[in-house]
């Protein structure tokens, strides 16, 4: 019997470890909150949310507007499902999924008990702690990418971002206050350093345009329209330029997705009562950029 996977998230990694588990056979759904801020679009199946259907390294993500047309489109196996809520709880009753995975990637939010809606929960990143908030904690900081926690805490948010070209936090921009984003501009373009790529409608009519912090390649660009908070991240430079990535899956999601793969395995097997999974091993070196 196929297992049903349900991940919250339409980020990078949300969007890698829903490719790596319908890559294995499994049956996912993504669940994704409306206009939600990724940058990172040509690397994730976030632009399903708002054009119907994104794609990734082979693998289609495909809006839908009802549980029974995700379950026509599992059954179909054509294109991952992507339901867009405002609350997820109602449709992880609906679903009854096996796993219940929250890849939103939430950095500075309490994370949110997830313990009991499925038989499996996993959370990903900091503040998340394994036999509390959820089954099992998968750890995405460099230190310890990977290692699956089946009792603990994940490391704390903490350090810079791993350098491109030696440039670290200079590579992104953070909204300097809260509104609505626009821009014409595309993932994957070339800036200049100072180049206008976008500007933050405020509330009080405020007009603040965003300039490149460095030149190279659109890696990160928030989708035109969506409401930003202060202080999120908006955008995002790779100073490789042409040679950088903006499309595809990054190695940081990637090897987070295949852990995630690792712990459902586990569990599938009965092998949950390990303390502790060692980081999964991949055959390439340590990475020495931040995702």
């Amino acid at each position: 019997m196929t297992t049903s996977v349900l991940v919250l998230g339409v980020n990078d990694v949300a969007s890698a470890v829903a490719h790596r588990l319908w890559s294995d056979g499994y049956a996912v759904v993504l669940i994704s909150e409306p206009q939600q801020v990724v940058t990172r679009r040509g690397m994730a199946f976030a632009d399903a949310v708002f054009d119907g259907e994104a794609e990734l390294e082979g693998v289609v993500a495909r809006r839908v507007g009802s549980v029974p047309e995700a379950e026509r489109l599992l059954t179909e196996r054509t294109a991952i499902p992507l339901l867009v809520v405002t609350e997820y709880e109602p449709l992880v009753h609906a679903l009854r999924p096996a796993v219940l995975v929250d890849a939103r990637m939430r950095k500075r939010a309490q994370p949110e008990r997830l313990r009991g809606l499925a038989p499996l929960t996993i959370g990903l990143g900091p503040g998340f702690v394994a036999g509390e908030h959820v089954d099992v904690a998968v750890e995405t900081s460099w230190e310890e990418l990977g290692r699956v926690r089946w009792e603990g805490a994940n490391r704390p948010l903490a350090g810079e971002p791993r350098p491109i070209e030696g440039l670290r936090r200079e590579r992104y921009v953070y909204a300097p206050l809260s509104g609505r984003w626009r821009t014409q501009r595309a993932i994957g373009e070339l800036v200049e350093v100072g180049e206008p790529v976008a500007w933050i409608e405020g509330p009080g009519g405020e007009h603040v345009t965003i300039a490149a912090p460095v030149s190279g390649v659109l890696r990160g660009l928030t989708r035109d329209g969506v409401p930003v908070a202060e202080g999120t991240k908006v955008l995002e430079v790779d100073p490789r330029g042409a040679n950088g990535q903006w499309r595809g899956i990054g190695e940081r999601p990637r090897r987070v997705a295949d852990a995630v793969l690792a712990a459902v395995r586990q569990w599938r097997a009965g092998g949950s009562q390990r303390r502790f999974a060692e980081p999964v091993e991949m055959p390439y070196e340590r990475p020495t950029e931040q995702w």
